[in-house]
């Protein structure tokens, strides 16, 4: 009987059982309503802080300082302010909620203390950034906006590159694979494609989290490859094999390149957007100012970009699918395991649920459905024999 991709897909999805499945769509379908109860929780602090006139009262304290400080200042005191009122609905969202699906073992005051780090970096890096922002303000009159998005691009790119070296190995320890078959497997893997051997990594995701998961991150010669030890706990070797095929997939394509070109393009549109709409919703809100280049409206700028940026979601989430799916048919081509893919992408059900609508699918997932996935691997399957892996190509 010839091998059937559709039953063979069927038989992944369905072999991880009704309870399994039901518990994937409870979570999925409650991370979505998140979306929007975020949207409500950003709208509530910034009312808070408007008719508390928080900025403007830093502002007024810091008279005698200069423009620039007085700036850095005023967007920091917010920055502490609102992490700080939001706290109940962070650990709600991204501690509670995680653990009440058993995707997370991590004790809250970790989890807390983690959450102060973030908060610091953040608070420094978006001080140091919306500065930059509102001089171009000051200086570039009604175009900033434009001008702000090349800022917004050259400033993505120097995170990229600062990230895995500085700010990663505060939350997380990142060591070369230990010896033994995984770590020769992924090597020779990596040889392959030209990846110098220092740059894949085994870290301690669960400390964080119990997803089966691996990643990319950084860019230029801070770029690397890193891998959860949740996935090596829970993996086969083939399926290590195939989860660092994909992961190489994005290495060797250049998927951050393309996004940081794509999300640049779409923060001139943001940007744009919130220029328009910032001095309506300013006095809806109540806001003693409606001009955007006014530190002391940031509540409201940070309001409507957090509104653009959900709205956007449709687009960001697309890209993201499409280097996905991408990196799965690089994982195919390079070592021709789509059993070992399967298997892989099966695991990563229990948070994201395999089965949704295709609506549903476009407007909040950033991964291709797993069935979807399944299936182009099984599909794969059909049409080339398993006997000898495909030579790696960088345009699989």
């Amino acid at each position: 009987m010839a091998f059937n991709p559709e039953a063979a897909t069927k038989a992944y999805i369905d072999g991880l059982g009704a309870e399994a499945l039901a518990k994937s769509a409870a979570y999925t379908a409650s991370s979505e309503w998140m979306i929007l109860g975020g949207l409500i929780v950003t709208l509530v602090i910034t009312v808070i802080l408007v008719r508390l006139k928080l900025t403007d009262r830093i502002w007024a304290r810091l008279e005698r300082r200069g423009w620039a400080l007085r700036t850095v200042l005023t967007v920091a005191g917010f920055s502490v302010a609102s992490t700080l009122l939001s706290l109940p609905w962070t650990i709600y969202s991204d501690w509670w909620h995680e653990k009440s699906y058993g995707l997370t073992s991590q004790p809250l005051g970790d989890f807390l203390s983690q959450g102060a780090i973030a908060m610091t970096i953040s608070t420094v890096m978006g001080s140091l950034f919306l500065l930059g922002v509102y001089a171009l303000m000051r200086r570039t009159g009604r175009r900033w906006w434009l001008w702000s998005a090349g800022f917004a691009a050259a400033a993505v790119s120097v995170m990229l590159l600062l990230a895995p070296t500085l700010i990663e190995p505060l939350f997380n320890r990142y060591q070369p694979i230990p010896e033994g078959p995984v770590r020769d497997a992924v090597l020779e893997m990596a040889k392959q494609v030209d990846i110098p051997e220092d740059r894949i990594f085994i870290y301690d995701g669960s400390r964080q989290s119990n997803n089966f998961t691996a990643n990319v991150s950084g860019i230029g010669s801070a770029a690397r490859i890193a891998i959860s030890d949740v996935a090596l706990k829970q993996a086969s070797l083939d399926e290590v094999r195939a989860v660092t095929g994909h992961e190489i997939g994005h290495y060797v394509l250049g998927h951050v390149w393309r996004s940081v070109g794509v999300l640049s393009l779409l923060a001139i549109l943001l940007f744009f957007l919130a220029d328009r709409l910032h001095p309506r919703l300013a006095r809806a809100l109540g806001s003693p100012t409606s001009d955007i280049s006014d530190p002391r409206g940031l509540p409201v700028l940070m309001l409507v970009l957090s509104i653009l940026s959900t709205l956007a979601l449709p687009v960001t989430n697309s890209l993201t699918r499409i280097g996905e799916s991408e990196a799965d048919a690089y994982s195919l081509q390079m070592v021709n395991l789509p059993d070992a893919l399967a298997g892989a992408l099966v695991k990563t059900a229990e948070y994201r649920y395999p089965r949704p609508h295709p609506l549903q699918e476009m407007l909040f997932y950033t991964h291709p459905s797993v069935e979807r996935r399944v299936r182009r691997a099984m599909e794969w399957k059909a049409k080339h024999p398993a006997a000898k892996p495909a030579a790696a190509s960088a345009n699989p």
